[in-house]
């Protein structure tokens, strides 16, 4: 059954636009799964944004289900991960520049690097997942990297899902999940999912473990609250 991880880092960017601590990003961690989320997600970008390489230290004692930390494996973003030993490391090849993730690895491209960071990270027993496009060519590479998981950037499919059509807009989604099921990885999605195309992609590709979701949930809860928006997530992909 999918998972619903929330990320977080949109409270940390309200937080960080005041200074102070209001909204307190530890105690959202908590309420989070406290509404139901089943997994919390944090992406600390070196230039600490939003998430904090302090809050992702901070919310390690407080996750009480799952902890996914995701970001580009620097240095300092593997020596934070090794030290902190999440249930979840996600390698994700954004730029520091970038204002959110664009794009997916190249897992052949990349192979040699990213073999050895999985590497890094499975020795502390962390599972880990490789952030990718719909490919089928890049979930066979990454599964030769070593990774546990691919994760779909989904930004395409919930760019297209109202021009196309759902069933158009999933097709390239769909066959890389098939790929990524047939030699033996597990499946993530997340990026630009929302209440609008959510259900519909669970309903074709059920076999999905988790669904990372931040930016449309605090967009939701700025009129439906925390508590129910989490919940309205949740019905669209508790269907089975």
């Amino acid at each position: 059954m999918t998972r619903l991880s929330v990320n977080i880092n949109k409270i940390a960017t309200i937080r960080n636009a005041r200074g102070g601590n209001m909204p307190n990003v530890e105690k959202a961690a908590v309420d989070c799964e406290a509404f139901g989320a089943e997994g919390i997600t944090v992406h600390p970008r070196p230039d600490e944004r939003h998430i904090r390489y302090a809050d992702a230290k901070a919310i390690k004692d407080l996750v009480k289900t799952e902890y996914n930390i995701e970001g580009n494996p620097i240095p300092k973003f593997i020596d934070l991960v090794c030290e902190i030993v999440p249930t979840q490391v996600t390698l994700v090849p954004d730029a520091e520049n970038a204002i959110t993730s664009n794009a997916g690895w190249d897992t052949i491209k990349y192979k040699d690097f990213l073999t050895e960071t999985v590497t890094t990270f499975k020795e502390k027993g962390i599972r880990t997942s490789i952030f990718i496009d719909p490919d089928p060519k890049m979930a066979e590479a990454a599964k030769l990297c070593g990774a546990d998981r691919v994760e779909l950037y989904t930004a395409d499919y919930a760019e297209q899902y109202p021009i196309l059509g759902p069933e158009k807009a999933i097709a390239r989604y769909l066959e890389t999940a098939k790929a990524a099921r047939d030699c033996g990885l597990g499946l993530n999605a997340g990026h630009d999912l929302s209440l609008e195309n959510l259900e519909y992609f669970i309903r074709t590709i059920p076999w999905t473990d988790e669904v990372s979701i931040g930016h449309a949930i605090i967009c939701d809860a700025l009129y439906m609250g925390l508590e129910k928006t989490i919940q309205a997530y949740l019905s669209k992909i508790k269907i089975f």
